[in-house]
């Protein structure tokens, strides 16, 4: 009976150790995808948009001016600029 206790610890101890790990690990890489959670950085994404499948654009902030850029497969183009809020 204690047998069975100690070896069910010895399996189960690393396994749900691990998941933990695996579960900070992951969260910490996702973090910082999640919108809205952008910290200090001196370029801020304001809003995207899908335009189509391999076309997006993006209203980006620096430096107090709003910059609108077409992200696409080949590459960032810049739109328009504007004079912030």
């Amino acid at each position: 009976m204690m047998w069975s206790y100690i070896l069910k610890l010895v399996v189960l101890l690393p396994l749900v150790c691990g998941l933990m790990i695996g579960c900070l690990y992951l969260w910490r890489r996702l973090e910082a995808r999640m919108p809205g959670n952008q910290g200090e950085r001196m370029v801020k994404v304001r809003e995207t948009m899908m335009v189509s499948t391999g076309t997006k654009i993006a209203v980006l902030e620096f430096q107090g001016r709003h910059l609108l850029v077409s992200v696409s497969r080949s590459g960032v183009t810049l739109l328009d600029r504007g004079d912030g809020k």
